[in-house]
């Protein structure tokens, strides 16, 4: 059986809910904001970051490295569903990792003036009083650190790293880099043991300017590099003699996406030949290695890789991990013209008998969980949802933990900032994923769904649309909510004459009585993308468009429509945000009736926004004698106010002819959702996008991932009940 096979049986296995009681599984129970950890003085519209993260030897605090502040935070998880903040300790330069023997902190601090005068640091910080006990002069840039299992030594790795803006960008940049191996009294650094370990020399590609990236220590004291530029894998004796190195090769990639300018997910196209440049890497025993294969100067090969230590590759996963990424929405679509979803970090441990390797997609902000029971066929365990750009990964097996350091912060877009999760091994089933296309016929991709409704004729089933992200993929995908997590079934793309139709943005959907489909596209007149109505036949062939009049567009702006649904014979549409002609904090529903065709519509005045944000409109559906609404604000995590379903009595929606006076209907709020989007141990996240309710009446919630760029990738789908 391939590679690819394997894991895709694994998936449909986790998703077939097949838990039992006693199965043991990992689920999301936290995130800490780094901010979290900001002092009195410090500015919160500053950029913080976690990036490479450790556990105290009790496994009660968590230290990380936040660069862009040149500090390192501490986390308390004596309760692990509660972290708190316990403050930032100043590194007199930028931490690039650390390691943790019982309560003292290693970390590595690079103190260069430039790539060519490189230099750095290694502090040991004692975690309870804050203060340094002693440093090491490195003599250059660090990257990684790895402590050894009887705590007698670490190891740096001296990356000493390659200027990507030096003429061609590529290696050999002097200085070389090294691996430095510094020994331990009884946990106290001793400087003068240190030895340079010389990796020059061995790689095919840029020989005499190795890079270490990432390094490891097995029980035998061996340590193993990666010379990620140099695709190239070192392993050291503890006198730092070579005893093995060997390229870290290439695979032969099939069935990808590799064009960005797509804006669709088209996985049929090839890289053979395809450089691994592996960046983690993680001994499993002393005899095999796992490695995670970012790329970087000219590779990427979207995998994880098991090897031995001869350089025999024992397992290789090909596209597999990239797929399953797919099929749970997590693909991001952007980086398809670069390397995917880069695999970077990874962790290796063993949880109730069972060892685990974890490989952490930066691009998919994702955790594959694999189990290596037999090295020669891991099994894909689970998919967990991290934060965006998860760089770090620590397991804390005494406590049933794991940890993620996830370092993008994105706080000059007003999106999520950086944090830190916190997963949990108990005896449940897993939460995540909420929604997956595994099981499917064929390979379905599928992110930024902005649009939910129920099939009226077929109990257990929804419909969804994604939006303009896939400007080149607009479609309609079929929803079976009877499985957990539910499954996408099918996708139909929204075509004119067979191809895909342009200048769209879909962003409502409702049933048409028919076998298709009223859909509301969300125009952007500089951009030639019109406000209008679309109806769809079941192939998804657009048989009728109907644009918004003249007297809607002369009050014009770009946030229109955002759900559709149909009472009657007349068409309702929600409008995002307040148009030209609008009240403060009031917004249209728009009607269009079938049969008269005619324009009318109504008022309805939302929650005052905070400060700096708004407030507006995300879908429109009817359950009995009520039209209900998403109404948002566009705010996340914790500054998150306005999350919320509200509904309006059918009998208000008298729509008043456009151009006039506009009747104001009568809200009330259903449901406060901010607690629903904390279920999941995440932040809550800005788009509540869709809604609809089941033939059994319960209401169905779905989130918009916005494809995956400046995004988690997360989509929630949840099951509210009875409303």
């Amino acid at each position: 059986m391939t590679s690819r096979a394997l894991c895709l049986t694994s998936v449909l296995a986790l998703i077939a809910g097949t838990a039992s009681a006693q199965e043991m599984s990992f689920n999301r129970v936290a995130s800490f904001p780094t901010l979290a950890n900001a002092g009195a003085d410090q500015d919160r519209a500053a950029v913080t970051s976690a990036e490479i993260i450790a556990a105290s030897g009790d496994g009660m605090t968590l230290v990380y490295t936040d660069s862009p502040l040149k500090v390192v935070g501490l986390i308390d998880i004596t309760d692990p569903a509660n972290p708190q903040p316990l403050g930032n300790i100043a590194m007199g330069g930028e931490p690039t990792a650390v390691s943790i023997l019982g309560q003292t902190a290693f970390v590595a601090v690079n103190t260069s003036e430039n790539y060519v005068n490189t230099s750095g640091v290694l502090r040991s910080i004692d975690i309870a009083t804050r203060s340094e006990v002693a440093a090491c002069d490195l003599g250059g840039q660090p990257d990684s650190t790895a402590m050894a299992p009887d705590g007698s030594f670490i190891a740096v790795a001296i990356e000493n790293e390659r200027d990507e803006d030096l003429g061609d960008g590529r290696v050999p940049q002097m200085p070389a880099g090294w691996v430095a191996l510094i020994g331990l009294d009884n946990g106290v650094l001793d400087c003068d043991s240190m030895i340079r370990a010389d990796v020059t020399g061995l790689a095919d590609i840029g020989s005499e300017d190795p890079e270490p990236e990432f390094v490891d220590i097995n029980a035998a004291g061996e340590t193993i590099v990666t010379l990620q530029e140099n695709n190239h894998i070192v392993i050291l004796a503890r006198d730092g003699s070579v005893t093995a190195h060997f390229s870290a090769g290439s695979v032969d990639l099939e069935g990808i996406d590799a064009t960005d300018e797509q804006a669709a997910l088209v996985f049929t196209e090839s890289q053979p030949g395809r450089l691994r440049e592996p960046d983690g890497i993680q001994w499993i025993d002393t005899t095999h290695f796992a490695m995670a294969n970012e790329g970087d100067m000219d590779g990427g090969s979207r995998s994880w890789t098991i090897m031995s230590r001869d350089g025999a590759v024992v397992y290789e996963s090909g596209t597999a991990f990239e797929h399953a990424l797919v099929q749970v929405g997590h693909y991001p679509d952007r980086r398809s013209d670069a390397k995917g979803v880069e695999p970077e970090g990874m962790e290796f441990a063993t949880f109730n008998g069972t060892p685990y390797v974890f490989v952490l997609s930066e691009r998919g902000s994702a955790v594959g969980v694999f189990d290596v029971t037999d090295v020669t066929t891991p099994v894909l365990a689970q998919i967990l949802p991290s934060g965006v750009s998860p760089e770090g990964v620590m397991a804390i097996p005494s406590r049933n933990l794991i940890v993620t350091a996830n370092e993008a912060d994105l706080v000059e877009d007003d999106a999520a900032r950086a944090h830190v999760m916190i997963y949990e091994m108990t005896a449940s089933a897993p939460v995540y994923p909420y929604l997956t296309s595994a099981g499917a016929d064929s390979l379905i991709g599928w992110s930024a769904l902005s649009g939910l409704a129920a099939d009226p004729a077929m109990p257990g089933r929804l419909y969804a649309v994604n939006d303009s992200f896939f400007s080149y993929q607009p479609t309609i995908f079929t929803i079976d909510i009877t499985q957990q997590p539910a499954r996408i079934t099918d996708a139909v793309v929204i075509n004119r004459a067979g191809r895909p139709a342009q200048k769209i943005d879909i962003e409502g959907i409702t049933a048409d009585g028919e076998g298709g489909f009223w859909l509301a596209s969300e125009g952007r007149s500089d951009r030639m993308i019109p406000h209008a109505i679309l109806r769809v036949n079941a192939s998804g062939r657009i048989t009728q468009e109907i644009p918004f009049p003249a007297e809607l567009l002369a009050h014009e702006t770009r946030f229109a429509s955002e759900g559709i649904t149909m009472i009657g014979r007349t068409l309702w549409i929600a409008i995002q945000r307040s148009w030209g002609d609008d009240a403060a904090n009031t917004v249209k529903l728009v009607a269009y009736d079938l049969d008269t065709k005619t324009w009318g519509a109504v008022s309805y005045e939302t929650a005052a926004p905070t400060e700096g944000a708004w407030v507006g409109l995300s879908e429109i559906t009817v359950q009995g004698d009520w039209a209900y609404l998403i109404e948002r604000d566009n705010r996340i995590g914790s500054d998150a106010v306005t999350k919320l379903i509200t509904r309006v009595p059918l009998a208000d929606l008298v729509p008043a002819p456009l151009g006039g006076p506009l009747p104001v209907v009568t809200r009330e709020v259903v449901r406060d959702l901010l607690p629903d989007l904390r279920s999941g141990g995440g932040y809550v996240v800005d788009k509540v996008e869709g809604l609809a309710f089941d033939a059994q009446g319960n209401a169905w919630v779905m989130t918009d991932n916005d494809g995956v760029d400046d995004s988690s990738g997360e989509t929630m789908l949840l099951n509210l009940g009875q409303l």
